[in-house]
């Protein structure tokens, strides 16, 4: 019997067809569903339009939330699209519920409350302070009632980091103490089908490549400022757009840096914008709470690029020093400077440890690795692990 699955996004900010990380990250975990036999129907309260040819398919039931000045009605809002995603979802009676964690969202529990189903809740970040520190939070006891309804339903418990799961641990001791849900660290994956290795074009000066929004904490300033350091001749490629693109090309004038600006592109056009790069970058700054998995430096990866990286988080455990690329001191341009300058003049070493790269990736890092190690724990489903992939060694279990 196949199985069938509810996937559910009830974050406003977070389109399925979008360009962000999140999009992508909810498009893989369909298709791994998918590859695992499984019947997908998505649920979310944005869709987007950058719809990829492969789920152009994919049935996406939408409750949009009402746009508004006032976080108070916005939040409410949230909490009423929630609702009626949760009602459709128990109308359709799926086998598998599986919910990226949103603030106001109990769809979990109230789905379980009237449909057996296995359930499965993946949480990206700390979103109640996030939402608090840098926005506006005006329910706070609403979010974290909702969050201990989640806790309380979720078979398992898939966090992006050991941070984050940390974070989870603590919230549900205070919040859901009787709940004991079994969290799981699952980092992000990449699809190594559609990211393929590139071909550096040498001939000119190398190509220095990197993808993601412009935003303060990438630390794409800091790549301006080594790009002006640079002793080897490289070009630099911004691939993405945000509130910090303007402040960039104000200081790669200062500096007297010729930056390649490509703008956002959607997933699918991701290959094509990393081609012809030798060297690709994240540059993350300095901080104390880098709970991330980024996206971005498993697809450098894929795509057979050597990555420059800032020592922070999770980092080191995705690129190997030396081996699938460098890592650097965070916020220091010069160190990032000097370690792009190196694979710049070696470009035979930065192709080296790119392929090392894409191979680490294609062995330990696909998302059936990632769906595979949620999965794990609870035994879901029909179909046995395509590819024997759960238990990698990725997988670390918090008690």
């Amino acid at each position: 019997m196949t199985t069938r699955v509810a996937y559910v996004c009830a974050d406003p900010g977070i389109p399925v067809f979008g360009t962000k990380g999140a999009s992508v990250h909810i498009q893989e975990l369909v298709r791994a569903w998918r590859a695992r036999g499984a019947e997908v129907e998505v649920y979310a309260v944005r869709r987007g339009d950058d719809v990829p040819a492969d789920l152009a398919d994919l049935p996406v039931h939408v409750v949009p939330v009402a746009k508004g000045s006032d976080p108070a009605a916005r939040e409410v809002a949230q909490q009423e699209a929630a609702a009626q995603l949760a009602a459709m979802v128990t109308a359709a009676a799926p086998d598998v519920v599986h919910e990226r964690y949103s603030l106001f969202s109990p769809i979990l529990r109230q789905v379980r409350r009237t449909h057996p189903c296995t359930t499965v809740l993946e949480v990206n970040a700390p979103l109640v302070d996030e939402q608090r520190t840098h926005r506006v939070l005006v329910d706070e006891g609403g979010a974290e009632k909702a969050l201990a309804a989640q806790l309380t339903a979720a078979d398992v418990v898939a966090c992006v980091s050991e941070p984050v799961a940390a974070w989870v641990r603590d919230r549900a001791a205070v919040l859901a103490p009787d709940a004991a849900p079994t969290v799981l660290v699952t980092p992000n994956g990449v699809n190594t089908d559609r990211i393929r290795a590139v071909t550096p074009d040498l001939s000119g000066d190398p190509v220095v490549v990197f993808v993601g929004t412009l935003k303060p904490w990438h630390g794409v300033a800091d790549l301006v400022r080594a790009a002006a350091l640079a002793q080897v001749p490289w070009r630099l490629r911004l691939v993405g757009d945000g509130p910090v693109r303007a402040r960039l090309e104000e200081l790669a004038a200062e500096h007297g840096v010729e930056l390649e600006m490509v703008g956002a592109v959607p997933p699918e056009q991701v290959p094509a914008a990393l081609e012809g790069a030798l060297v690709a970058v994240a540059p993350y700054p300095a901080s104390a709470d880098h709970y991330f998995s980024p996206l971005k430096v498993y697809e450098y990866g894929a795509a057979a690029l050597p990555v420059v990286a800032s020592r922070i988080g999770e980092i080191p455990e995705v690129v190997a020093d030396g081996v699938t690329g460098l890592l650097v001191p965070p916020s220091d341009p010069a160190a990032l400077a000097a370690a792009i300058d190196r694979l710049a003049a070696d470009p035979a070493a930065a192709r080296r440890m790119g392929a090392a790269a894409r191979e680490r990736m294609t062995e330990r890092h696909s998302w059936s690795h990632v769906l595979a190690a949620t999965l794990a724990p609870i035994g879901v489903l029909d179909r046995p692990d395509p590819a024997g992939l759960a238990g990698r060694p990725e997988l670390t279990a918090v008690p």
